[in-house]
């Protein structure tokens, strides 16, 4: 079982999805999956974060600067919408965990 995201590991969108702009929101198709995903608006922004690996903590805090959210609430729901990212295997995690742990 993996562990839960923290704010420390750096993440970055899998480039195997094509995506596009519908309406103002993001839509997505996976090409491993072949699952189709409505991102919306604020998910859109996030994923558009993300094409450059971002820690999670820095994409929180860029976030309650663009948008009026108290940061524990901004910070619910990116490690939801993160976390279902990661369970659909759309973006990958760059734990720094792992990296200082030693093998």
């Amino acid at each position: 079982m993996k562990p839960s995201l923290n704010e420390f590991d750096v993440i970055t969108s899998s480039k195997e999805n094509i995506v596009s702009d519908m309406g103002g929101e993001k839509v997505m198709l996976s090409v491993q999956t072949g699952n189709y995903y409505n991102l919306g608006q604020v998910g859109g922004q996030i994923w558009d974060a993300i094409a450059e690996p971002i820690a999670i903590g820095d994409l929180i805090e860029r976030l309650i600067t663009e948008f009026d959210v108290e940061r524990a609430q901004c910070a619910e729901h990116v490690f939801a919408f993160l976390d279902h990212l990661m369970k659909e295997g759309l973006i990958l995690v760059h734990s720094q965990n792992e990296s200082m742990a030693g093998a």
